[in-house]
């Protein structure tokens, strides 16, 4: 789990926002709309970090399609500390679910194919 939240949260672009994210969910489930609007990203921004998320193990489902809710999964849960560890190392100690987006607004990192924003 460690290298991949290394990938996930300290080697790319996305990071913040995936961290973001994985804050979030920690403390209420959620789906990509609800996160959305919550972390006031593009919804194609957050449906392409929960994928990368989920791909990688750190999240799992529950339901389909609109409704699908986002919960951390078991092994994500006992990793927490790693989390915080990464965060704190890749300089992103301070990132909170409410924290805004450095590139105010600029969506075009991460909604597509490409792992940033």
């Amino acid at each position: 789990m460690r290298r991949v939240l290394w990938w996930l949260i300290g080697g790319t672009r996305g990071g913040r926002n995936r961290l973001r994210i994985l804050r979030t969910l920690h403390e209420t489930p959620m789906n990509a709309n609800q996160l959305a609007r919550t972390l006031d990203l593009d919804y194609k921004t957050v449906q392409h970090h929960l994928s990368l998320l989920t791909e990688n193990g750190v999240l799992t489902t529950v339901g389909d399609d609109y409704g699908k809710t986002y919960f951390l999964t078991d092994a994500m849960e006992t990793n927490l500390d790693v989390l915080d560890e990464v965060a704190r190392k890749a300089d992103l100690e301070g990132v909170t679910a409410t924290d805004g987006d450095p590139t105010d607004g600029d969506t075009r990192d991460g909604n597509g194919g490409d792992d940033g924003g």
